[in-house]
Parts: structure tokens; C-alpha cells; sequence
């Protein structure tokens, strides 16, 4: 039971000599009597913030870029003699088998430096989106308010080709000036701009979840089970980059698989789903299911852990005014979809 207190409102100067600012944990038995105790609330702006693990950045010289550049440009001398060799060929034979080759080699050069410099903005913008969330993250640490302003155009520059995001876009320049702290605008920017990018976001980890369930629970083979879960976390990984303006190509989805799986390993993510799935046995949950279905809702909670952390990985901003999402609420939307499938 909680004491109540005998003692009647009372109004009182700020400046009186009676009044003392303390905090909770203080002791109030060295006052006086008739000493007055004031002990501020504390200001949820003012919290300190949950900052997430960052890959650690690695220094000194890349011997496996240097090899794989040197390899790839030997292969392309190498295909570029075999192909003059093979027009001089065609000449030999034939002026006009000449020609038709000299042609299809132009199409083929043609369309490999598209191919390179699609590859090589993708790989842009995904790097801007990276160095985007460490400057975030190192703007709320220390509350820079030039810096922030910079993050948050940079922010809409990104947001400009979503015209769902056509609303948040102008709320969000339109309070801008209003905001004085670093790290609130900060704040304001993710409620503004990431809040429907998140709810997509846990649709689609939602909606890839159960798909592999059901696939895997019907699936006669287990090599269509390894199949189908790699071909639906490259296509989830995808869209979530795409959701948050990535973009990616295909070096860049091996890029953001290869940060994704690292991230999952760093943050502990299998034993985040090991967890899940003992609460899910401990509840008897599973003693409700075949072992097919048993097996489809583990490979569903993997894909969803999988999803959490590509939102990680592609998203532009922490998680610092708007909640993560958590596997548990996409554990039960995957329970209730079996549910129903088994009613």
C-alpha cells in the first residue's frame, strides 16, 4: 500500500531559502524542519539514447580488392583479345560476318559500361546511406545542431523520389527552424520520414515470414526449402533497401547480404530466435503443430530475424524516437497465420 501524504498544497516562492533542489535518490533526512524538497522531473528529451553496435571499420590495405580488381581486369583483356581475334576471324571469312561482329561486340561494350556505371551508383548511394546513419548516430551523441540540419537535408534528398512520403517531406521543412537541438531534429526527422517507411517495412519481414513457413511446411524436398528461403531473404533484402531508398544492384545486394549477415552475427541474432522458439515450445504451441509446421514456423522466425536486420542495415537513421521492431510481435503474427491454416 502506498502512503498517503497529510500535508496540504501549499504555494511557495522559488527563491525562498527553504526550498532545496534534490534528486530521488538523495537523502531528505539531513534537512531542517520545515525544509521544502523539490525534485525535478526527468525530461524524456533529455534520455540518454540506446546507441546499436556498429560494424567495426577496418583499416590497412585490402588485399582481397586488390586481387579481385587484378583478376577481374585480366579477364577483360582476356575477352577483349578473344573478341578481336574472333572479328578478325569474321573478316577473314566474310566482310559482312565482320561487320555483324564489330556490331554485336559494340552492343555488348555498350551495355557493360551501363551495367558498370548503374553498379558503380548503386554502390554510391548505398555507401551515402551508411555514412548517413554514423553521422546520425555520432549527431545525437553530440547534439550538433549545423550538423543535423545537414543530415536532414541530405535525408530529404533521399526521401525525394518516395511520393509517399510527400506529406512528411514538407511537416518535416516546415518545423525545421523550430528545433534547436541537434538531436531532436534528429528525432523529429525519424518520426517524420522513417514512421511509414517502418510500418512497410514490418509488412514486408511480416509477409516474407509466412511465406517461408508455408512454402517449407508443404515442401517435399529440402533442397527446395534451401532454395526458396535464400531466394526470398535476396528478394526481402531487396525491397527493404529499395523501401528505404537503396536501390541496390547486384554487387550491391552482395554488399548489403554480406553486412546483413555480419550484423545478425554481431547483434546475436540466432540466439535471439533460439529464445523465441524455446518460449514458443515452453507454451505448448508447437505440441499443436506437425513437424512439417514446426519446421516452417523456425524457417519463418530465421527469415523474420534475417528481415530485423536488414531494416538495420538499409535503413538512414537509428532506432531513437520510434521503436525497433521486435521478433516477438512478428512471432505472433506467424502463430496466428498458422492458427488460422490449421482451423
Amino acid at each position: 500500500m502506498t502512503e498517503r501524504s497529510t500535508r496540504r498544497p501549499a504555494t511557495f516562492p522559488l527563491d525562498d531559502s527553504r526550498v532545496t533542489l534534490m534528486d530521488a535518490d538523495d537523502d531528505a533526512g539531513r534537512l531542517g524542519r520545515g525544509s521544502i524538497r523539490i525534485t525535478p522531473e526527468a525530461d524524456p528529451l533529455s534520455m540518454p539514447v540506446v546507441i546499436e553496435t556498429a560494424l567495426p571499420a577496418r583499416s590497412g590495405f585490402r588485399w582481397g580488392t586488390l586481387f579481385w580488381s587484378a583478376l577481374g581486369g585480366l579477364v577483360l583483356l582476356g575477352a577483349g583479345l578473344g573478341v578481336t581475334h574472333l572479328v578478325q576471324d569474321l573478316f577473314a571469312i566474310n566482310d559482312g560476318l565482320g561487320f555483324l561482329g564489330v556490331g554485336l561486340a559494340a552492343l555488348v561494350t555498350l551495355a557493360l559500361c551501363v551495367i558498370i556505371v548503374r553498379e558503380a551508383i548503386s554502390l554510391s548511394r548505398l555507401a551515402t546511406i551508411e555514412k548517413l546513419h554514423a553521422r546520425a548516430l555520432a549527431a545525437i551523441i553530440s547534439d550538433d545542431r549545423a550538423e543535423s540540419r545537414v543530415i536532414v537535408q541530405d535525408l530529404l534528398k533521399i526521401a525525394h523520389g518516395n511520393p509517399q512520403l510527400a506529406r512528411a517531406r514538407a511537416a518535416l521543412q516546415n518545423h525545421t527552424d523550430d528545433i534547436i537541438d541537434g538531436a531532436d531534429m534528429i528525432k523529429l526527422a525519424e518520426r517524420e520520414l522513417m514512421s511509414p517507411l517502418d510500418i512497410e517495412a514490418r509488412r514486408l519481414v511480416s509477409v516474407a515470414a509466412q511465406r517461408v513457413s508455408v512454402v517449407t511446411a508443404i515442401s517435399p524436398r529440402a533442397l527446395i526449402d534451401v532454395l526458396f528461403v535464400f531466394a526470398a531473404a535476396l528478394r526481402l533484402v531487396r525491397q527493404l533497401a529499395r523501401l528505404y531508398g537503396g536501390r541496390p544492384g547486384t554487387l550491391g545486394m552482395i554488399r548489403l547480404m554480406r553486412h546483413t549477415l555480419s550484423h545478425l552475427a554481431i547483434t546475436g541474432g540466432m540466439a535471439a530466435s533460439d529464445s523465441m522458439i524455446q518460449q514458443i515450445l515452453g507454451h505448448g504451441i508447437a505440441a499443436k503443430l506437425s513437424q512439417r509446421l514446426g519446421e516452417g514456423v523456425l524457417n519463418g522466425l530465421l527469415t523474420a530475424r534475417l528481415g530485423l536486420a536488414a531494416i538495420d542495415v538499409t535503413r538512414p537513421l537509428p532506432f531513437t524516437a520510434l521503436p525497433r521492431p521486435a521478433l516477438a510481435d512478428l512471432a505472433k503474427d506467424l502463430l496466428r497465420k498458422k492458427d488460422e491454416e490449421m482451423l
